[in-house]
Order: C-alpha cells, then sequence, then structure tokens
C-alpha cells in the first residue's frame, strides 16, 4: 500500500511530467493535466502528437524531457503503461505515479524491488489540493480507513 510519505516526496518532486495529456479537453489526460497546472503544480504534458497543450510545450516521449523533470504520472492505457515505466527507469526518474485505471502487472513488476518512488491506486487530483469531489473522495477514504497512512 502507498503510504503518505511516499505521495508528499512525488508532489514535492517538481517538475513532473505526465504522460498521457490528450489534446482532447474532454479526455481524462487533459483535464487532469489543466487543473493541476491550474493549481500550481509544475507540470510538463507528454504526447507523441503535439507541440503544445494548454500554452505549455509538449514533449512526445519521457526520453526526450528535460534533465530538471524529477517525475512523472502515467495516465496512459493499460497495455502502454510497462513502456512508460520502462523508459521513466532508463531516463533515471526516481519519482513514479501510474494513475488509477492505468495499472498494469507487467508495470509494477517491473517497479517491485527497485529503489523508484512509485504509487499506484491513488489518483492524484485527491491528494494535491483537492477540491470538489476529489475533497470528497478524500474524505470518504479516511472515514473507511483507506487513505494513506
Amino acid at each position: 500500500m502507498t503510504s503518505l510519505r511516499q505521495i508528499e516526496d512525488f508532489i514535492s518532486a517538481e517538475p513532473v511530467a505526465i504522460v498521457g495529456v490528450s489534446r482532447d479537453p474532454k479526455k481524462f489526460g487533459q483535464m487532469a493535466f489543466k487543473e493541476l497546472k491550474n493549481k500550481g503544480l509544475n507540470v510538463i504534458p507528454v504526447n507523441l502528437s503535439a507541440e503544445e497543450i494548454l500554452g505549455v510545450k509538449a514533449y512526445p516521449n519521457i526520453t526526450a524531457l528535460p534533465p530538471e523533470v524529477r517525475g512523472v504520472v502515467i495516465m496512459t492505457k493499460k497495455d502502454q503503461t510497462a513502456d512508460v515505466v520502462r523508459e521513466a527507469m532508463a531516463k533515471g526518474l526516481k519519482n513514479i505515479w501510474i494513475q488509477q485505471a492505468a495499472e498494469s502487472k507487467e508495470a509494477l513488476k517491473e517497479l517491485e524491488g527497485s529503489d523508484i518512488n512509485y504509487i499506484t491506486g491513488e489518483c492524484i487530483l485527491m491528494h494535491y489540493k483537492p477540491h470538489s469531489v476529489h475533497k470528497f473522495h478524500k474524505t470518504l477514504k479516511k472515514f473507511f480507513g483507506r487513505f494513506p497512512r
């Protein structure tokens, strides 16, 4: 289970790349990117087909990211997640957040036993300055004892 300390360490490791940011404003990847950006998290979009998203320079893959990037949030389809994890590890990133619904057994196997601070089973929107429905979900998780400690 992910600990609160892991989450705090991840959030303090800025800038953070987000893999799976769509150009489509109706897709979760772009909505999450926009919300985190607007709340003040230093986020960088990764999208193979975009040069910029919401005015921020986008990168085609993790390998192309600038060296100051310290973490990555993965919001891809499950069948792409393990490849993204491997690319992040090869780049030397020590903070990996696999957003709910992007988790795969293969990706988790890659991370087991590594020195990577990795987070799974959690929504970053519930942990970074949550509001509205994310704040409500956080309250529910705390009430039912399922919030990281």
